[in-house]
């Protein structure tokens, strides 16, 4: 296997990897961010209870106080999982100008319309470029997304936009099953999977 159809291959397996630890990082960050959101609902919980109760047990401010630490110890892991997440899809940014690279090295080589063998099996240098476009667009949206959910998800008092949250969280809006066949596909041009 020559110099680029070899990075190219090598990269569709940085890709698959690098999609492995994101998934670990989202199951992580859904029971980091459940763990949050029912923290905020027993103290929301106890805050009704104060209130709607003159007579209010002299323990409730040091346990509010431990659960306010709590909660900010939650906060912070949960940052830490996507700032994880943020350095995965800087990777991704780097495969996809890798072979942005091969595909110009290509068009240096061979003119405009780049190599007219296949690499792998049957796909063009441009057809990888354009799996990673795929790919990179999915993540960097899905990452400004847990961006988003990792600042709001501790502040809002709605039962319900915190089911948002989680339920946005746990599917991955931004995601879609086609991004999984554009790996598998990607993985099965470079030779990873069987035809």
């Amino acid at each position: 296997m020559e110099g680029s159809a070899r990075k190219l291959r090598d990269n569709a397996a940085d890709w698959h990897n690098l999609m492995v630890r994101w998934d670990k990082l989202n199951e992580d960050g859904f029971g980091i961010a459940t763990k949050i959101v029912n923290m905020r609902r027993v103290q929301s919980d106890q805050l009704l209870e104060v209130t709607s109760s003159p007579s209010q047990s002299p323990s409730l401010p040091s346990a509010a106080w431990q659960q306010t630490s709590e909660l900010q110890e939650e906060c912070c892991k949960l940052q830490q999982v996507i700032d994880k997440m943020a350095a995965i899809v800087s990777k991704m940014e780097r495969l996809f100008s890798s072979q942005r690279g091969i595909q110009q090295l290509e068009e240096f080589q061979f003119g405009p319309g780049g190599r007219k063998s296949p690499l792998c099996h049957s796909w063009t240098t441009a057809e990888f470029v354009e799996s990673a476009r795929v790919l990179l667009a999915a993540f960097g949206q899905e990452l400004k997304l847990k961006q988003t959910i990792g600042q709001e998800v501790a502040h809002t008092t709605s039962p319900d936009l915190s089911l948002v949250y989680l339920s946005s969280w746990l599917h991955q809006p931004y995601v879609p099953p086609k991004t999984r066949l554009t790996l598998e596909a990607l993985l099965m041009e470079t030779g990873h999977r069987p035809l």
